[in-house]
């Protein structure tokens, strides 16, 4: 620069050492400062991107927002191909670790060897519901046992309430391996962890073995508190609904049951309580797609858990228990065994001739729905292992 007496500034040299304040984003690019490097050199000339400018710690937070409150997994991955900077961003490891169930709701007509790559990551990024839902797939429709328990033992540890009772189930029923595998105290002690936290069918579950004495002395009171507890859930779940379209009319009348005792606590159905069927976990709605598609049968001698909204198929032969009137459907625990009784089987259940020449079951059990006021199968006469309460919950 020149002044009036014509003498010049000397010039300054304005180089700037950027390996100071050189650092890393998220994506694993070079950064320097605040200011990004430029992608490519048609890019000069243009204007610039505000989006590029948004910081990635932002972009990440706005990404694990998005994946845990998706209805779907095209919802998520419609971000992901939008551009390579989302793509490196949506699957960094905090960004998984949020997702959503419904995000994770894979159809079994979808699946391929990249979804099983993605809910493979999601349950490393420590997704406890990837490892749920993929332990699921591994155990039952991919009989992978030791690989689909570890993963649901891996989701168990979060307190995953559906992990806990997935795993109880096995137990009860000593599914991967023979029926001497079978450990009803593990079984109860697992349920009684989701039902504390506040798994419904969990609770049913433990109510049957304390009114039974499976797998626990047997104590009816304590049973039935159980019972009512998870009649209460199940319809607290229903009216928490704000869009439901059922109407209380429709499911709730007061109709007390004849054999119902004075001064006792009754459970809501002998009120004539019936909510609708809650909705299946996607992981169980998975299991049914895959093996509908097989023609609904899971192997040779084997048998689907006869409730619609369970999907379980049996790991060996006759390992679910038969009803011990009609001998046409079977279950794969008492839980399953109430919903469907209320549900749909109450209805439907008659003596069958040809099932009453037998004993019943092969292995000696059944799951007897025959007689009682229509209690969620808490009056089916149950048999397990020669047990054989009757409806007043007395053996």
């Amino acid at each position: 620069m020149r002044t009036r007496q014509g003498s010049c500034y000397p010039k300054v040299d304005m180089c700037w050492d950027g390996r100071k304040n050189r650092r890393r984003d998220f994506s694993g690019e070079r950064s320097y400062g605040r200011k990004r490097l430029k992608t490519s050199p048609e890019s000069a000339g243009k204007k610039p991107d505000l989006f590029d400018g948004l910081p990635d710690d932002l972009v990440v937070s706005i990404l694990c927002k998005l994946s845990s409150a998706a209805g779907c997994p095209s919802d998520f991955i419609n971000v992901l191909i939008t551009c390579k900077r989302l793509n490196a961003l949506g699957l960094q490891s905090m960004v998984l670790s949020k997702a959503a169930t419904k995000m994770l709701a894979v159809k079994a007509t979808s699946w391929s060897e990249s979804a099983h790559r993605f809910l493979k990551r999601c349950a490393d990024s420590g997704n406890a519901e990837a490892s749920y839902t993929l332990g699921m797939i591994r155990f039952y429709c991919l009989q992978n046992r030791a690989t689909g328990a570890s993963l649901m033992a891996k989701a168990a540890i979060k307190s995953h309430a559906q992990a806990l009772y997935s795993l109880a189930v096995i137990q009860f029923n000593g599914s991967g391996g023979s029926k001497s595998d079978k450990d009803l105290r593990a079984g109860v002690a697992l349920s009684a962890r989701a039902a504390f936290l506040g798994h419904i069918d969990a609770l049913r579950e433990l109510g049957h073995c304390f009114q039974d004495g499976y797998g626990v002395p047997q104590n009816v009171p304590e049973g039935r508190r159980f019972l009512v507890q998870a009649n209460a859930r199940e319809l607290a779940a229903v009216l928490s609904v704000s869009n439901s379209v059922v109407t209380p009319g429709s499911w709730l009348a007061w109709k007390v049951s004849p054999g119902s005792e004075a001064g006792c606590c009754p459970l809501l159905s002998d009120f004539g309580c019936n909510v609708p069927a809650p909705e299946p976990h996607p992981a169980s709605r998975f299991l049914t797609e895959w093996f509908t598609a097989r023609g609904g049968v899971p192997g040779p001698g084997l048998r689907l858990c006869s409730h619609v909204g369970c999907g379980r198929p049996e790991t060996r032969r006759h390992e679910y228990r038969r009803c011990s009137v009609c001998g046409v459907v079977n279950y794969c625990s008492r839980a399953c065994q109430a919903l469907d009784w209320k549900m749909r089987h109450k209805v439907e259940c008659a003596p069958l001739e040809r099932w009453l020449d037998g004993n019943g079951d092969e292995d000696g059990n059944g799951i007897g729905n025959g007689g009682g006021n229509g209690n969620e199968g808490e009056d089916a006469n149950v048999e397990y292992d020669g047990l054989n309460p009757t409806s007043d919950g007395t053996s």
